[in-house]
């Protein structure tokens, strides 16, 4: 049998010890500050946070506060809707991930726009299946490694044409949902990746032109993001 692609990614150095570091962030945090105290309101909040930091990257100039009082532009206004159907889409992905990204771009799309929630290439459709084999088909690694991996593939495929980024980070919010890693959904890795847009840009640029070790890098960048989510949700402080 071949080995499952995933596990040897999330065995190259330094990678098993950063996605663990990440994920007792996130343990920490729900044991200790967060089961017994969040709450749908808290759920919102993270979406909602998760919402400016992906307005930022996809060129914003909105910040958190313009979002909580309706002043929007159009890449914010986008990251909003989003946001506001993503946790219901979980059945949606559980069952067909494939549909759900296609949802999540529509919902990203601008509204005039004739290609929403369909690929733009008959190539962008078929790498889309290849992600939607690799969520089916499982793997034994780390939940947040295939978190990861599954927002690299949509973001550099660029299958959509118009806001993958978009739609690559809200899919890797579904599988750590999805995988039990945080389901009250409330940290907010988006933030992580904001925090430095060229250097998440630069990360994404490895993954698909580095090899090897550009993925590598990508998944200690990812890792990284996760660690940040966690500071940035709203029972952390």
């Amino acid at each position: 049998m071949l080995a499952d692609p995933l596990m040897v990614l999330a065995a190259h150095e330094g990678v098993p010890t950063a996605m663990s570091a990440a994920r007792d962030a996130v343990d920490a945090l729900l044991r200790d500050r967060g089961l017994r105290r969040s709450g749908p309101a808290d759920t919102i909040e993270s979406l909602l946070r998760g919402a400016a930091a992906n307005a930022l990257l996809e060129g914003s100039s909105c910040s958190l506060d313009d979002l909580r009082s309706g002043h929007v532009d159009g890449p914010a206004a986008a990251a909003m809707r989003v946001s506001a159907e993503l946790v219901g889409l979980l059945p949606t992905w559980q069952r067909s991930p494939l549909q759900a990204l296609a949802r999540l771009h529509a919902l990203a799309a601008d509204p005039g726009e004739d290609s929403r929630g369909r690929p733009s290439s008959p190539a962008g459709a078929q790498r889309l299946l290849e992600v939607g084999g690799l969520l089916q088909r499982g793997t034994e690694a780390p939940a947040m490694v295939l978190a990861a991996v599954v927002h690299a593939e949509i973001a550099t495929i660029a299958a959509f044409g118009s806001r993958d980024g978009l739609v690559a980070r809200a899919a890797e919010r579904l599988v750590l949902l999805d995988l039990g890693v945080d389901p009250p959904s409330v940290t907010v890795p988006e933030a992580g990746h904001a925090r430095s847009p060229q250097a998440y840009a630069a990360a994404l640029a490895g993954y698909r032109d580095g090899g090897q070790a550009g993925v590598v890098r990508w998944l200690l960048a990812a890792a990284d993001a996760y660690a940040f989510g966690v500071q940035r949700a709203p029972i952390a402080s």
